[in-house]
């Protein structure tokens, strides 16, 4: 069984190795059951056909989101795979991939097909990263992608060399922060400061993050202390 039950018949995870610069970590895609009974893919690994056919037991593929400008590898392999889905897209995303097919790029209007499910909000104010934030709002579960990254003593699947970054370099160790890549590439701290305030304001008590271990208790507060150089308080 490669999928990891979140929420019961809601919400499902792949967790999957990557390396970055010698660093070996894991990333994580996301799959929604919609109130219609079709599903949502957030940020896709590489569908092999053990995985297509354990998303296939629970669903319909209707959506596969690309949701930041570091996270749309595999979005070939899904659409291959689900060829039916919509493909929604993160701006940027068309700018590192150009003959990447999709139906929309994400800004403020919701796409009807996961409208009555998602909140979703682009966070603005960074020259590198590109990420779109998302609410499922019958779990009240925040997903995200790298605007915060929680790796420590309980994370599996590291290395010394990531260890050796996050512990004595950009001091990430058992601390949640942005990725390294946001920290250096912020360029109006207020276009950020009002997306994250945003953010806050949603009603979420626990959060999915690609890199890192999940956010299940006292989110609010650890979504907080990641995000206090932004926010200012």
């Amino acid at each position: 069984m490669t999928l990891i039950s979140f929420a019961p018949n809601s919400i499902y995870i792949n967790e999957y190795p990557i390396t970055n610069a010698g660093c070996h970590f894991f990333s994580r895609m996301t799959i929604v059951k919609l109130s219609s009974g079709q599903l949502w893919i957030h940020s896709p690994c590489q569908i092999r056909p053990q995985l297509k056919a354990e998303i296939e037991a629970l669903g319909q593929v209707a959506v596969i989101v690309a949701p930041g400008n570091y996270h749309h590898l595999h979005v070939r392999s899904c659409q291959n795979a689900f060829p039916f889905a919509q493909t929604f897209i993160c701006p940027g995303v068309e700018k590192k991939q150009p003959t990447l097919t999709f139906d929309a790029i994400l800004h403020e209007s919701k796409p009807e097909s996961y409208a009555a499910d998602f909140e979703h909000l682009l966070i603005q104010g960074n020259r590198v990263i590109e990420e779109v934030a998302f609410l499922h709002k019958e779990s009240k579960t925040l997903v995200l992608t790298d605007a915060i990254e929680l790796i420590g003593d309980s994370t599996p699947g590291t290395n010394w060399v990531l260890r050796c970054w996050w512990k004595y370099l950009l001091r990430m160790w058992n601390v949640p922060k942005p990725a390294p890549e946001y920290q250096m590439g912020w360029n109006d701290k207020l276009l950020a400061k009002k997306s994250m305030e945003q953010i806050m304001k949603w009603d979420f008590q626990k959060v999915i993050i690609s890199h890192g271990d999940i956010i299940a208790d006292d989110a609010k507060n650890v979504v907080h202390s990641a995000w206090k150089s932004i926010l200012g308080y």
